[in-house]
């Protein structure tokens, strides 16, 4: 399976805004957004004029990145969204946020989500009672996430509760088990991208 194998960083600098990929590294000084705000590589402190379709291309490609999706399942995800009732770009942030990799990272259950798909699919987790494994399943409302009994004990899940959990969300950090009480609407995205471009670049 194809994967993203260079420093995380330039993917924030590229975009020229944080995307929270690095976990709790994101929070400090050491984040590269605040040591060097500019896109990697060595014209990347040039000035460039950007035409319509690059400024549509980096709307997709920040909302790719900051939920560590590629290409083949962005698509996949975008096309799922012009089926739905409803504005596709609304859609499309909605799926993503209730992928299953994603919800483990919005309760605080991983660092980054690259972490919390590492811990699905290392299998530490239940959706309604049943070992569930796969990152990109999408969640509905009244799913409940928990942390599988044989996993409690781990290292990992001993610093919950760190990040606000979203109002869609529920989470007990005792159990270590959180539901999904609402389908998440656009003003609880937290990712500033401008959706409606993604449509367009799509519609192409």
């Amino acid at each position: 399976m194809a994967r993203y194998t260079d420093a995380s960083c330039r993917l924030c600098r590229r975009e020229g805004e944080k995307l929270f990929l690095k976990g709790q590294r994101c929070y400090t000084g050491k984040c590269a957004i605040a040591r060097r705000s500019f896109a990697p590589g060595q014209h990347g402190q040039g000035r460039k004029k950007i035409s319509e379709y690059g400024t549509q291309l980096r709307e997709k490609q920040k909302a790719k990145r900051f939920y560590g999706v590629l290409e083949g399942q962005f698509r996949k995800t975008f096309e799922h969204a012009e089926r739905m009732k409803g504005k596709t770009g609304e859609n499309l942030l909605q799926l993503l946020e209730l992928r299953f990799d994603n919800v483990v990272y919005r309760m605080g259950l991983g660092a980054s989500r690259s972490d919390a798909r590492q811990l699905v699919t290392h299998g530490h987790f239940t959706i309604n009672g049943k070992k569930a494994d796969i990152p990109s399943m999408t969640l509905n409302a009244g799913d409940v996430i928990a942390v599988r009994e044989s996993s409690r004990k781990s290292p990992k899940f001993q610093e919950t509760g760190r990040r606000p959990v979203p109002a869609w969300l529920s989470f007990n950090a005792e159990s270590l088990t959180g539901t999904v009480v609402q389908v998440p609407a656009r003003s609880d995205v937290d990712l500033e991208v401008k959706e409606t471009l993604i449509v367009e670049l799509y519609s192409k």
